[in-house]
C-alpha cells in the first residue's frame, strides 16, 4: 500500500500560484496514476487533475486547464500540482491520491489518499 503526504498549502491571494506536492512512500510509486482532487467547505470532493503512471498523460478539470499543471517525479516517489493565476474559488482543501485506473477523473477510483492541505486564495 503507498502512504501519501501532502504539502504546499497556505494562503495566497487571488492571480498567485502555489506548488503543492505529494510524497509517496510504501510501494513501488512508478506502477501509480496520481490523482489531485478538492473539498471545499459545504462542497463534494471534486476532481482536479491526474497524470498516468509512466507521467506520459495527464487529463484536468475544465476549471483549472491553462492554470494548473500535474506532474510526477518518480525516482523522488513525489507528485506535484502546480498553481498558477489562483482564484478566490480554488480555495479548497486539496488531496491526493494514487490509482491503479488510466483516465478516470471519478473519486472512487482512487485510494489511498493524503490527508490534505489547505489552499486559500484571498480576493
Amino acid at each position: 500500500q503507498v502512504q501519501l503526504v501532502e504539502s504546499g498549502g497556505g494562503l495566497v491571494q487571488a492571480g498567485g500560484s502555489l506548488r503543492l506536492s505529494c510524497a509517496a512512500s510504501g510501494r513501488t510509486f512508478s506502477n501509480y496514476a496520481m490523482g489531485w482532487f478538492r473539498q471545499a467547505p459545504g462542497k463534494e470532493r471534486e476532481f482536479v487533475a491526474a497524470i498516468s503512471w509512466g507521467g506520459g498523460s495527464t487529463w484536468y478539470a475544465d476549471s483549472v486547464k491553462g492554470r494548473f499543471t500535474i506532474s510526477k517525479d518518480n525516482a523522488k516517489n513525489t507528485a506535484f500540482l502546480q498553481m498558477n493565476s489562483l482564484k478566490p474559488w480554488d480555495t479548497a482543501v486539496y488531496y491526493c491520491a494514487a490509482s491503479r485506473a488510466f483516465g478516470s477523473s471519478l473519486a472512487a477510483d482512487f485510494g489511498p489518499w493524503g490527508q490534505g492541505t489547505q489552499v486559500t486564495v484571498s480576493s
